[in-house]
């Protein structure tokens, strides 16, 4: 369920009542006329439920046009009167698994925002991904893989292109490409300078790199992995699962392979960095197209089994 706070023009605000009185999914509407500054109106607020949300927030967006309104939604957490028996409890729950596609593509573009902790972070994890590798240490990888907050910008790339936003795109598609030079970069010089003290693992040094060659060799399998990690990114975001989502920060092997490329080239180890530079490419690409396509699958096939929208009637604001 979600709480809507609207500030009407109140010239528009019987349209808008109404509008909302005749929607099944509206609670507790409330309408304080003349109420609200900043814009001033009437503030109108009430409770939606999820398989109301996509069409009366749709038909929200036009009290936006030209100053005339605004409109606010957050999440109601908890809601003390609710269904009254088991059988009304089973089907609010079914309704309630509906996406909200505003607020599942505002959660997208919250996070698609690139301030000096995204590139720290992803650089710190590029470290860490490095001592992995060096040391052979799987659990390392993951950690790293974990702290990197790469997923939230190739998501952003995917939902880009799922609307067409070439802005959108463009802005991750730089902050990726800036933040994994910064972190080959950085394990680039982090590695000089492990090979200069002379502390690099033996067994590095004599090709016993297991971790390494997973990450260097992509084959039939990274491509799985790659496409599974981009449709459970989609559900796990469209359903807000977010213990599904930590599972695909550490199935996608970006970090890592950023990494692998800075070490690689520290050891002169060509062929290696190469085959992780394909690593790093083949899931970028692949997690950007499956996830844009998942967006658009994943809303045409709700749209449908939510059936056309209600409340047609009443909501214009011209």
């Amino acid at each position: 369920m979600l709480h809507v706070r609207v500030v009407s023009p109140p010239e528009l605000t019987p349209r808008l009542v109404t509008a909302l009185h005749a929607e099944p999914g509206v609670h507790n509407l409330v309408v304080l006329p003349g109420a609200a500054r900043r814009p001033d109106g009437d503030a109108v607020q009430f409770d939606l439920l999820n398989e109301s949300a996509n069409p009366v927030l749709r038909q929200l967006r036009g009290l936006h046009q030209n100053g005339r309104g605004s409109v606010t939604v957050g999440e109601v957490n908890v809601a003390l009167a609710g269904p009254r028996n088991a059988t009304e409890t089973r089907r609010y729950a079914r309704r309630e698994r509906i996406p909200v596609w505003d607020m599942v593509e505002g959660t997208i573009r919250a996070s698609a925002t690139y301030p000096p902790s995204f590139y720290v972070l992803l650089i710190i994890a590029g470290l860490i991904a490095a001592v992995g590798i060096l040391t052979n240490s799987q659990i390392l990888v993951i950690g790293a893989m974990v702290v990197g907050p790469e997923y939230f910008a190739i998501i952003a790339a995917a939902l880009g292109c799922s609307k067409r936003d070439g802005p959108l795109v463009r802005e991750a598609l730089t902050a990726l490409g800036r933040g994994f030079l910064a972190a080959v970069i950085a394990t680039f010089l982090f590695a000089l300078a492990i090979r200069a003290a002379g502390v690099a693992p033996a067994a590095y040094l004599n090709g016993i790199k297991p971790v390494a060659e997973l990450i260097n060799s992509p084959n039939i399998f990274s491509v799985i992995v790659a496409v599974l990690a981009g449709v459970a990114g989609v559900v796990s975001l469209t359903e807000s699962r977010a213990n599904a989502l930590i599972g695909v920060f550490i199935s996608i092997t970006t970090l890592p392979a950023a990494a692998s490329i800075g070490l690689s080239l520290a050891f002169s180890s060509w062929h290696d960095a190469v085959g992780s530079l394909y690593q790093l490419l083949l899931n970028v690409v692949i997690l950007i197209v499956v996830g844009a396509a998942g967006l658009s699958a994943q809303r045409g096939l709700w749209h449908r089994l939510a059936g056309p929208d209600e409340g047609a009637t009443g909501w214009r604001w011209d």
